[in-house]
């Protein structure tokens, strides 16, 4: 996908910049005034050296093969994070339905590029934070202000962020999905839902929700191919071989989606669907 692609073109140049200003050789200080032969000459003291050494260890951490190196170990762990937003946010937010959704919407409708993949992604996006949104809410009180405030360590701010996500999911994942991955993961059965460990929600919950995505998409096609069979018999019937059945069916279809405010009614049929 397009939204893929660019974000790891952004980890590519990051991590090119990072590699390149960690490996540049430092600029050479301007060379000193010669002293004459008078001068004393200077003379290293103890707390000069301890003084340097610990202006090289507070620089930053230095990397064996590579002199000189100091990794930034804040940009590391974004590009890390980076490069796992686009599986996390398929994995734990209703995303992947939403776009199955609208794909099978735009091969029903028989257009090929429109609306664009963009579109698609865009639409999905919001969509996902406008469902999304009570949750990372709840997240943010629970676990970042404390963590802010000094309350609790980040291990601590991460399990209580865990307990609204996986509220969630929860309430949406199949108990078929879920029984599959216990029985993969030789895992004893759990006594509720809150046992479940995230090893067994997370695949549990990407599956059901592409089996909900590939339902409401087959529920979906299933009028625009009632148009499409009728056209067909129709333009057969006549004897209008030499003009294709899509090319009568395509603006009929489109003129039934707009009739009934097809827009209206599916964005108000998945925003229910997560209620």
């Amino acid at each position: 996908m397009n939204l893929r692609s660019s974000c790891w073109r952004l980890v590519l140049i990051a991590s090119l910049f990072v590699a390149f200003s960690a490996t540049a050789p430092a600029l050479a200080p301007p060379p000193a005034p010669a002293s004459s032969a008078t001068d004393p000459a200077p003379t290293a003291t103890p707390s000069s050296h301890a003084a340097s050494a610990a202006g090289n260890a507070n620089s930053g951490l230095q990397i064996q093969g590579m002199p000189g190196a100091n990794v930034p170990w804040s940009i590391v762990i974004m590009l890390t994070a980076l490069t796992l937003i686009p599986s996390l946010l398929l994995c734990v937010t209703p995303f992947a339905r939403l776009l199955i959704v609208f794909h099978f919407l735009r091969q029903a409708l028989g257009l090929q590029t429109t609306p664009s993949n963009q579109t698609l992604i865009g639409l999905s996006l919001i969509l996902t934070f406008f469902l999304m949104q009570p949750v990372g809410e709840q997240i943010y009180q629970n676990a970042v202000l404390p963590m802010q405030a000094g309350q609790m360590t980040a291990t601590q701010a991460f399990d209580a962020g865990q307990v609204p996500l996986r509220k969630f999911m929860v309430h949406y994942v199949r108990e078929k999905d879920v029984a599959l991955f216990i029985d993969l993961a030789k895992e004893p059965r759990p006594a509720s839902s809150d046992d479940l460990s995230m090893r067994v929600l997370l695949p549990a919950y990407i599956l059901s929700e592409l089996k909900a995505g590939f339902q409401i998409g087959t529920v979906l096609f299933l009028p625009f191919l009632i148009v499409d069979m009728v056209v067909a018999s129709i333009t057969t019937s006549v004897g209008m071989l030499q003009l294709p059945p899509v090319v009568i069916s395509t603006p009929l279809k489109l003129l039934l989606f707009l009739m009934v405010d097809g827009w209206h009614l599916l964005i108000g049929s998945l925003m229910r669907s997560f209620n």
